[in-house]
């Protein structure tokens, strides 16, 4: 026994080495090259973020895995040795909420600062802003705390008369299972309708910072999740099918990038007046959702001139360029297929599962153990992997609904020309997000992570919370999830194999 849990202490420290590595490879990556050699706290902040996030959904396996530690223990003793997860979630989280309330909006606000101001006026400026939202957040989580801070279990008062106690056990059987006068019944069996009560304590303020961090995160979770599961794969597979089928002329290519061209004027004249309307003092709604428009524009631009680039390759490798192009809108599709499976799976299981009472089915737990029972870790990496592809479905949703609605800033991340603020956004969804999906998870495989931590957290505490549990329990967030993907379905249905019209001639709102 202590073997096994000196080996899953040494998986785990060198787990956390490896994510800490990745999470330095993709910012050094995706950053963009004017984020090159500065803004070094911004960078720390994201590398810590992504660590943290991606540890998080991991501990969920490893608490699974902690749990099979005591799975022949004969007495409580013999799993002194274990992962004290409980604690490990609580830190996780509560490290989790301070990036995301406190220290990611820090760091936006200094990066997204007037750069004609010093770096103390800037300081100064973002400490402001940071204090003065921590001040109002924790007023509103100590009040909450002591007003509705409280777990109301529901459970039954049992009780019995006293019995002698047995000299042998020769009597019990199918038939007689108990120490009592009635035959085949027990006192819980004779138990009256009323003796259902509500056992009311009030729940630690850790558990309740995670409690409403999980709250705000699963509202996010359930729309951009929602979208994200249906159009993450969808857009792959529509990408493939409105994927240019031939090289274009030069004269085509040259009339394409003449438009493109003036609209790349355009768009700078606007970013210019904005610039001048920023520096005069006036960023009221209107300069906002003026400031939302171009990066939209901006986005759709680069992914025009893109295109275009795919379509006419140039250079001496032109024919190797096109073939590389013509793979990689199979890669689409394939992964796009794989993708949609995977989706498929989740919403099925979701429907089977949760919002089916009594389930039809365990599903995909079922699958986690056999595939547990065929080698020790591939359950748990099966497990690992649908938890991650939430994940990713949430940033993907978060970039079509981007696109598509005025009032949420796009944050586009690009291999090698990602700025830090759309990082430290992206970042920032992702850890709010990953309560969620950590939540999710634990409530849908249930069956496979049951007598874990997460449990016992997100399980019997989170959804017995007052003012909370009757979301859990009405299965709120699983119907809006469902629900959503549904619709981004039809809306890819009718509207997906369309090719995007170019737009317009471009001008600011007045």
């Amino acid at each position: 026994m202590g073997d096994f849990n000196l080996a899953l202490v040494i998986v785990a420290v060198v787990v956390s080495v490896l994510v800490l590595l990745v999470s330095v490879y993709l910012l050094v990556n995706y950053q963009h090259p004017d984020d090159a050699n500065q803004a070094y706290f911004p960078k720390l902040v994201v590398v810590l973020g992504i660590t943290v996030a991606v540890l998080s959904i991991l501990m969920l396996p490893a608490d699974v895995a902690n749990r099979q530690a005591c799975r022949k223990a004969v007495y409580n003793g013999a799993c002194s040795l274990t992962l004290p997860m409980k604690t490990l979630w609580l830190v996780v989280y509560i490290v989790d909420a301070v990036l995301v309330f406190l220290v990611i909006p820090f760091a936006m606000f200094y990066y997204e600062g007037d750069q004609d101001k010093s770096v103390g006026k800037r300081l100064k400026t973002a400490l402001i802003w940071v204090v003065a939202s921590a001040v109002v957040c924790g007023l509103i989580l100590g009040i909450l705390y002591v007003v509705i801070g409280k777990v109301d279990f529901t459970v039954r008062h049992l009780s019995s008369s006293v019995q002698a106690f047995p000299n042998q056990f020769s009597g019990f059987s199918s038939s007689q299972p108990c120490i009592a006068p009635l035959t085949r019944q027990c006192s819980a069996n004779t138990a009256p309708a009323n003796s259902q009560t509500t056992w009311t304590m009030r729940a630690t303020f850790p558990e309740y910072v995670v409690a409403l961090t999980t709250i705000v995160g699963s509202v996010l979770f359930t729309i951009f999740g929602g979208v994200g599961i249906a159009c993450l794969p969808l857009s792959l597979i529509f990408s493939f099918v409105r994927r240019p089928k031939a090289v274009i002329t030069r004269s085509q290519y040259i009339k394409e990038a003449t438009e493109l061209g003036k609209k790349a004027k355009e768009l700078k004249k606007a970013a210019e007046a904005l610039h001048q309307e920023e520096r005069s003092g006036s960023k009221g709604r209107k300069w906002r959702k003026n400031v939302k428009a171009v990066e939209k524009e901006l986005l759709l631009l680069e992914n025009d001139m893109n295109a275009l680039e795919e379509m006419y390759p140039q250079g001496e490798k032109a024919e190797a360029t096109w073939a590389f192009t013509v793979l990689a809108y199979i890669g689409k599709l394939v992964f796009g297929v794989v993708g949609l499976i995977i989706s498929i799976a989740w919403v099925a299981h979701i429907v089977i599962y949760l919002l089916i009472d009594p389930p039809l089915s365990s599903f995909l737990n079922e699958i986690f153990i056999k595939l547990d029972d065929v080698w020790g870790l591939l359950g748990t990496a099966a497990f690992a992997f649908f938890c991650f592809y939430l994940l990713i479905a949430v940033i993907a949703g978060e970039m079509m609904l981007g696109l598509k609605l005025v009032f949420i800033t796009i944050h586009p991340m690009k291999w090698g020309g990602t700025l830090m603020n759309s990082f430290l956004f992206n970042v920032g969804l992702i850890l709010l997000c990953s309560i969620s999906v950590i939540q999710f998870c634990a409530t849908a495989f249930a069956y496979y992570a049951q007598a874990t931590a997460a449990q016992e957290i997100f399980g019997h505490t989170l959804q017995s919370l007052r003012g909370i549990k009757y979301l859990y329990k009405y299965n709120v967030f699983q119907y809006g999830f469902v629900a959503l993907a549904i619709l981004t379905l039809f809306y890819y249905a009718i509207f997906g194999w369309r090719k995007r019209k170019p737009t317009g001639r471009f001008q600011l709102s007045n």
